[in-house]
Order: structure tokens, then sequence, then C-alpha cells
């Protein structure tokens, strides 16, 4: 009797499994053939903002520093500051990553724009106050690519591209399929240059290896960020000057396919881009190691700053100051001054 019974739970167990497996591959399959079927030029040329019209004032308000305006126009928040002194014609914009939106970007909006900068931070669909127009499950980065380059293209001048993780991966993207003709690109813990599962993908599995079953029954990426815990493990390093439990209470739903999708065979840098960059990597990233970011960088022939014990969200950790200002001063030195336009000094 135990033998058999022993018998039937082995085969229960197996047949359990199975199912198990043959589920996720057919997702897996599922997935990769989504993605093989993009074709990005003929994304960007459909692309089109579904949201309803409109505008809505969220909030003004105004220091002795700036004017900051926050709006949702068309189904996309925005957030602008503009300084009260102006000092630069060029704005700079501000791409977010995964389950972030404009928001995070408050704490460096406010410093440049003391120092002179317009800047102009705003919000993927589905993402803080910008409404869902696709489920977040099923978005590509080509279909955020378009609304990126709606973004560059509605300001009077083409903007420095300031983008954190997966905007560092979108920022990637634009300087290959929209324009490598920038005045610079700041990368800020960006996904890497090559292959972000295996840059990246295994650490963070590792690390976490129960939110890839949960990931792969939805295709939402949430579980990766599930509880302040995880959060604060992935997201920020040690001295923050947010709290795990503030960071997790503002994050949304976001894609795995991006994930999978900024990888061969479904992409490959652009070689050469003259867009002046620079590469901003946290020494205490949990996301991606930071020699892969090293590698990342010189293949652009980026200028590489690793910031001192600082997590993945490079905007919230203990010396968010610190780092905004090396990005001021670069932006000074090698874009203002080196290509010759003092006359964007004002």
């Amino acid at each position: 009797m135990a033998k058999n019974a022993l018998t039937r739970s082995k085969f229960w167990l197996g047949l359990g499994v199975g199912a198990l497996s043959g589920y996720f591959s057919f997702e897996l399959a599922w997935a990769l053939r989504r993605l093989m079927q993009v074709n990005v030029p003929q994304a960007l040329a459909q692309h089109a903002n579904q949201a309803a019209e409109g505008r809505r004032l969220v909030v003004s308000h105004e220091t002795e520093n700036y004017t900051m305006l926050h709006t949702i126009e068309d189904g996309i928040e925005r957030i602008a500051y503009k300084p009260r002194q102006p000092r630069f014609e060029t704005p700079i914009l501000m791409q977010h990553g995964m389950w972030h939106g404009a928001w995070c970007w408050r704490n460096w909006q406010e410093l440049f724009a003391a120092w002179g900068w317009e800047s102009h931070a705003y919000s993927l669909p589905g993402h803080a106050g910008s409404p869902v127009q696709r489920p977040v499950a099923a978005c590509t980065l080509d279909y955020y690519l378009g609304f990126l380059k709606a973004e560059v293209e509605r300001l009077p001048r083409k903007p420095v591209l300031m983008g954190h993780s997966m905007g560092g991966a979108l920022t990637q993207w634009y300087l290959k399929y929209v324009g490598d003709d920038l005045p610079a690109a700041v990368l800020v813990a960006p996904w890497s240059s090559h292959n972000l599962m295996a840059d990246g993908g295994l650490q963070v599995v590792m690390r976490d290896p129960l939110a890839v079953p949960l990931v792969m029954k939805t295709w939402d990426a949430t579980p990766f960020v599930r509880t302040p815990y995880y959060t604060g493990r992935l997201l920020l390093g040690q001295g923050a000057v947010v709290s795990p439990e503030e960071l997790h209470a503002r994050l949304g739903p976001e894609s795995v396919l991006v994930m999978m999708q900024h990888r061969p065979p479904f992409w490959s840098p652009p070689s050469p881009v003259r867009t002046p960059m620079l590469w901003l990597a946290g020494e205490a990233d949990a996301g991606i190691p930071e020699p892969c970011l090293r590698r990342s960088a010189a293949f652009y022939q980026a200028d590489y700053v690793v910031i001192e014990a600082a997590g993945h969200n490079l905007m919230m950790e203990h010396n968010y100051q610190q780092t905004a200002h090396t990005i001021h001063t670069w932006l000074l030195e090698h874009i203002l001054k080196s290509q010759g336009n003092r006359d964007e000094i004002r």
C-alpha cells in the first residue's frame, strides 16, 4: 500500500511539474514570437497617442529659484521646472525607468533649476499619472520609444536626454532609431549596452528566485519590487534619502517584455555614437554589476563616473546632490564649452 501511494505521489508530482514547465514554455514562446515580430521603424512611423484629449493642471508651485508646473495633457503626465534666472537655452528631458514615473526626478529637477537649467520629466502611459493606453504587461521598448520621440519633438530645442535604468536603454534606442544628434545624453545607472539579461538578469534572479515564476504568470515585472524589502534591496543603497516603504508605495506595474527586448537577437547597440555621452554607475547597484556598466561605457566611448556607495536610484541616494553637480559640471565642460556653444550660456 505504501509503495503504491508513493508511486501515485510521484506520478502526480511529475504531472504537475510537467504541466507547469509546459505552461512556462508556452508563455516564453509567446513572448519571443511577439518580440520577433517587432519592426522598430514601422512602430515609430505608426505611433499614435491613443489617450483622450484634454489638459488638466495638477499643481503649480513657485519658489525663489523656479516655477514648477505639473500637468496631465492628452494622457501624458509632465512635470516641468523653469528657473527664474535661466542660464541655458538647451533644456533637459528626463526619462524614467521601470515602475517609476516623472516624480522620481524631483530632487534633481530642483537642483538643476537652481543652477539655471530648464527640465522636463514625463510619465510613460500606465506609469504614475499617465493613464494606461495598452496593458502594461504588453508594452515593449519600441512602444515606449514612440512616446519618448514625441516628447523630444514637442520641445522648442533638442534637449539633453537623461535616462535612468530602462530610461537609459530608451536613450540608447533613441540614438539608434531616431537620431544621433542630441546635444548630450546622460545615462543614469542605465541598462548595459548589449545584453541586459546576461549582464544583470542572473544577478537579480539569484537575489530573488521566487520572483521569476510570479513574473511569468502575468508578464508583469512587479514581483521584483513586490514588498518594501525587495524594493530596497534592488533599488536603494545604504543611506538613501527615501525609505524602501516610501519608494515602494509609489512604484507601479511594468512589462517583462522590455527586459527581454534589450538583448540579442532583438537589440544591438549603435556604433559609433556621435552624441556626447556621460555614463553614471552606482558602486553598490544591485541590478547590474559595475564592471558590466564600465564595459558598456567603454563601448560607447562615453565619459564614465562611478558614484561611490550608491545604489540603483542615483537620484535618491545619500549623495544625489554631488551626483547632480557632476552632471552639471560635465555639461558645462564637455558640451557647452567644448563645442563652442558659448551662446548657450546666457
